[in-house]
């Protein structure tokens, strides 16, 4: 159903027997249970101490990164940019980065002839688009010959600058569907002939292109590759590595937290019939919301979304129809009077939800977050939106065209939804309007859900035909078509790279500051991420190495 899945239930009262005849799905129990309430990355002291150290090379790399902005060298300038990107510590330098790109895009000095350098083209295209600049595509015409070949040679650093440059594109743009097309082939026929490492490298890139990454899964992998660098910066490393540990180990605190408040659900014997994953949970918000001062706010995703996932497996793998009926009345009255007239197994599940978006709503009050009601608001429609595709489930319905099965599967994908309660966590740089925006699911929003929705179908296919379901657009896609399931795939996640042609167009109109814009790129980021191979969500053991470099595993 949901993108996002559920976890535990009671199974509670006189209705224990027939709940007991329910047959819901077995999922894994949780990896992590409850190592993150005593692991600590590393001890007060050395916390301190890093940060006193982090302190000092942060004003080192701020004066590397002044000294370069005044150089006249485009290329070192737009490494730089990338290489701050990239391993993780550029949120500390916005600012700079901004301005040294404005400079960039503005017509300052260049490096002589560097416009008739496919890899410094392709690398400031990429840059200036991926900051929300609407440079032209024609850049590229120069170096595509007659025959559509780029002029990159067997370069493969140029080859793979000019792959990422054009998962910039959007709808229309023909010499980045052609570079896509070219890089693609050269670099896949180049494969068996590089040494292993840059092997690696552009097989890393083929599944996943720059800017389509999680930027902390990134930030992990790349110190270890810019530390075997000839050319690195020491500075630089030393500083991201003292970032990283020293947010690693906020991470660990926020878990800690979440484990305890997970923990008085689970208490109640909430195991039945779904998903344990909150280490999961929070590794998937903090892929929207990664930055330190935005604590509270990945702690707040990780629980709203939580109790979401919560839902999305009661209503799609437990409940009957007449009882999700009854719970959405319930939460729509949202008083805990209502509970009495809920089943008494859904009576400690309906308190919990209470209990957790009220204390949600009343803290962001106290903060004086003007938009703190939406966040009940928000998951009230949630709620609606599984009713519908119950609705599907219950009548067998397999819609006969993927479009009409997206009007109803976009809104429960819940993707819209992360993103507007990333919005109205961010107080004060989310107006109304913006907020408004979201939830009328303009072509760049519903672009995020369709990366989530069509991601999380084609790699739940299978599992699901165990099990009564609701139709997915794999079965509605291969019914529309009369095609096989391979197909099919391949026909979805065309759409797939359609809608991120819609998600660069959206950060180029800038219906929105850029700044809010960045966080709906991050929850499309993210769902590729989970939907890339797997379910990493329903079956975490695809998402324990990750996490174990994420939150246990120091640099």
């Amino acid at each position: 159903m949901a993108t996002c899945g559920g976890s535990p239930v009671l199974a509670l009262g006189s209705q224990q027997e027939e709940l007991l005849q329910r047959k819901p799905r077995p999922y894994t129990p949780s990896i992590w249970g409850d190592f993150f309430l005593k692991h600590q990355p590393c001890t007060p002291s050395q916390l301190v101490s890093m940060k006193e150290s982090a302190r000092s090379k942060q004003e080192e790399v701020t004066q590397i990164l002044l000294e370069t902005s005044a150089s006249s060298e485009v290329v070192l300038k737009l490494e730089l940019v990338d290489t701050l990107q990239r391993i993780g510590v550029d949120y500390h330098y916005r600012k700079e980065i901004d301005e040294l790109l404005r400079d960039i895009i503005h017509g300052a000095q260049h490096e002589e002839s560097c416009d008739d350098e496919p890899y410094v083209v392709s690398l400031r295209f990429y840059l200036l688009r991926k900051h929300g600049y609407n440079v032209s595509s024609d850049v590229f015409v120069k170096f595509r010959d007659e025959q559509g070949n780029f002029s990159t040679s067997n370069d493969v650093k140029c080859l793979l600058a000019l792959y990422d440059a054009a998962h910039l594109r959007t709808r229309g743009e023909e010499i980045l569907d052609n570079a896509m097309a070219f890089t693609k082939s050269r670099l896949q026929s180049m494969m068996k002939t590089l040494d292993p490492e840059l092997a690696a490298e552009v097989e890393y890139t083929l599944e996943t292109s720059s800017y389509r990454r999680v930027e902390r899964v990134e930030a992990r992998r790349y110190i270890s590759l810019y530390e075997k660098k000839v050319t690195r910066n020491d500075t630089i490393l030393e500083f991201a590595k003292l970032d990283y540990n020293i947010l690693q180990a906020l991470y660990c605190e926020e878990l800690k937290a979440l484990t305890v408040w997970w923990k008085g659900l689970q208490s109640q014997a909430y195991a039945r019939f779904a998903r344990d994953r909150v280490a999961e949970m929070h590794f998937w918000m903090l892929g929207v919301v990664y930055e330190p001062h935005q604590s509270y706010a990945r702690i707040v995703l990780t629980k709203w979304l939580k109790l979401v996932s919560l839902m999305d497996d009661f209503c799609d793998n437990y409940s009957t129809t007449e009882e999700y009926d009854i719970f959405i009345s319930s939460l729509e009255r949202w008083d805990k009077q209502s509970a009495e007239k809920l089943p008494a197994y859904m009576k400690a599940l309906f308190v919990f939800i209470l209990n957790t978006i009220s204390d949600i709503v009343e803290e962001l009050k106290l903060q004086k977050n003007k938009h703190a009601e939406l966040a009940k608001e928000l998951f009230i429609d949630m709620a609606k939106r599984y009713r519908a595709e119950e609705k599907w489930r219950d009548e067998c319905y397999v819609p006969e065209k993927v479009k009409e099965h997206l009007q109803i599967s976009v809104g429960s994908s819940a993707c819209m939804h992360i993103v507007n309660i990333t919005f109205i966590l961010m107080g004060d740089i989310a107006t109304r309007e913006a907020i408004d925006w979201a939830f009328s699911y303009p072509e760049m929003i519903r672009a995020v859900c369709i990366v989530g929705r069509i991601g999380n179908d084609i790699v739940s296919h299978e599992r699901e035909q165990v099990s009564k379901h609701v139709a997915s657009t794999v079965q509605t896609c291969m019914k529309e078509y009369g095609i096989t399931v391979d197909e099919t795939n391949e026909k979805l996640q065309e759409l797939i790279g359609e809608a991120w042609m819609e998600i660069v167009q959206g950060c180029l109109d800038k219906a929105q500051p850029m700044e809010l814009l960045e966080k709906a790129v991050n929850v499309a980021r993210v769902m590729d991420y989970m939907y890339k191979r797997d379910d990493a969500y329903t079956h975490p053991y695809s998402l324990k190495d990750t996490i174990t470099s994420m939150y246990v595993n120091s640099v």
